[in-house]
């Protein structure tokens, strides 16, 4: 029987060692559509007996899974991928009601999380060993690849699928358990779809466990566990900062992905059009709740009004409204107080001296009270150190920010706390190369704009965008752990 991913579907329930229970305890959390404000769904609000039984089921299923041969382990992560595939549509959906995810948004969720699933089906064959000589006479020394036990996934509301998918599918593939917690905001495509569409594709029971609820409720327990031995988070870097010291008394394994203030850096040779181009997609896909959007776009002076012009007119004619709508491009934000803190943000960057050449306001919907719907924003005249510019702003806004010369757009790019993603457009693939080389960010796209993810290749940022880091072989150094082990095949000579 195909399961029920819908977003009217039951989602009233946990899912702990292959079966879906009810919370311990009485409490739900209501689950409401950006684009209508209606409440869609309602799940759990979990309580920490439910987090100690997710996590006994998943370290007695993790000592099993661990034998496993690497087919086995391998087969799920394909199936997945598959049922991916096949329900693709109703994923889709699914996200716009829940996310505010445009079509463009859920086909991409989709594609990417089929990706990670993809890549994690190599690991199993590429958990390789060594051998090494030894300095004792008629030694010889092993070194073994093994599963670090029972993984702590908490993944963020943005992109919940993918962003879920991409510690979850790697951290079963190298024979490890799995404890999700997803976003409060987005339970249902971040934790208990990932559930349903896992025992579609035959995870063995007890492998994958979810518990929703709020923070305050679980998050620290799911995270100071005494079986959480790796804890994968991504989310703000306050947040993310707590989590890391927690995990470290539990002296668990730590891979954070956190914020960024990712800057698009045009030259005065780049060739204007194609850097709004790409500006546009950067800023504006999924109303620029992207971890690893354009934050900030550093201009050069003498194409600085002409690329002001350009992103305005392309900012004013993009096509808003709801997710539903097939033609929507930028959608409603996710809730009420990140709209207040980024169009606060545009207040006080006009209240500091920059221009407001469009947007900076709420659109209404009809039928909607309190619209979430943020109209694409451009801001000139903008400096660093404006509030719209120095804080990951996460929304539809674009700050240009000038500058004179290349010197200056570096040390403007890395004026920042954060090293996420970054992108150059220039002359020359040469010279675009040249800048990247100087700015200080973990990823960096020259031709292109920032938003760029691809399973095989790794994805990890500097300063406090982060520590650790995904996908290719990136992601198994932090699910997995080293042993060593040596047999004395001749007698050996002691001291004493």
């Amino acid at each position: 029987m195909a399961p029920d991913i819908a977003i009217d579907a039951d989602w009233n329930s946990l899912y702990i060692d292959g079966e879906w229970v009810d919370s311990a305890g009485d409490g739900e959390i209501a689950v409401t559509d950006p684009s209508t404000r209606e409440t869609v769904a309602r799940v759990p609000a979990g309580v920490e007996a439910d987090v100690d039984a997710a996590y006994e089921a998943a370290a007695t299923a993790q000592d099993e899974w661990e034998r496993a041969p690497p087919s086995e382990r391998e087969r799920v992560a394909r199936e997945f991928a598959r049922v991916l595939g096949e329900y693709e549509d109703a994923i889709v959906d699914l996200l716009a009601h829940e996310a505010g995810g445009t079509r463009i948004m859920g086909e991409t969720s989709v594609r990417l999380a089929s990706d990670q699933a993809a890549e994690a089906a190599t690991l199993p064959r590429r958990m390789k060993g060594e051998q090494a000589a030894s300095n004792v006479p008629g030694k010889e020394n092993f070194v073994r690849r093994e599963p670090e036990g029972v993984v702590t996934v908490i993944s963020p509301w943005n992109f919940p699928l993918n962003l879920s998918g991409r510690a979850v599918a790697p951290a079963i593939a190298t024979g490890n358990a799995v404890v999700l917690k997803p976003a409060s905001n987005t339970p249902v495509a971040g934790g208990l779809l990932m559930a349903r569409l896992y025992e579609e594709a035959g995870l063995p029971e007890g492998l994958l466990n979810v518990v929703t609820g709020h923070g305050s409720e679980v998050g620290d327990r799911v995270v100071e566990h005494p079986e959480s031995d790796v804890v994968t988070f991504t989310g703000s870097t306050p947040v993310g900062r707590g989590v890391a010291a927690a995990a470290g008394e539990n002296l668990s394994v730590a891979s954070m992905e956190l914020g960024g203030n990712n800057g698009h850096v045009v030259t005065a040779d780049a060739d204007v059009e194609a850097a709004v181009d790409a500006a546009v997609f950067g800023s504006f896909v999924h109303q620029g709740q992207v971890c690893i959007s354009i934050n900030r776009h550093i201009v050069h002076e003498d194409v600085y009004d002409e690329y002001v012009e350009r992103l305005t007119e392309r900012a004013e004619s993009l096509p808003v409204g709801s997710a539903h709508d097939p033609d929507t491009v930028v959608a409603p934000v996710i809730d009420e107080s990140q709209r207040d803190e980024m169009l606060g943000y545009v207040e006080e960057t006009v209240d500091a001296g920059a221009t407001l050449e469009t947007g900076g306001e709420t659109i209404a919907m009809d039928g909607v009270d309190d619209s979430l719907l943020v109209a694409p924003t451009v801001l000139s005249g903008v400096e660093n150190d404006m509030a719209a510019a120095c804080n990951e702003h996460f929304g539809p806004i674009a700050p240009v920010i000038p500058f004179s010369d290349v010197d200056e757009a570096v040390a403007i790019h890395d004026d920042t706390q954060y090293g996420l993603s970054g992108s150059v457009h220039a002359g020359d693939v040469g010279t675009g190369l040249r800048i990247a080389e100087r700015l200080d960010t973990g990823m960096v796209h020259v031709g292109d704009q920032p938003v760029n993810d691809e399973a095989h290749v790794p994805f990890s940022g500097t300063k406090a965008s982060g520590v650790g880091s995904y996908n290719s072989t990136d992601i198994m150094d932090e699910l997995t752990e080293k042993k060593w082990v040596s047999v004395q095949r001749e007698p050996r000579e002691y001291p004493f």
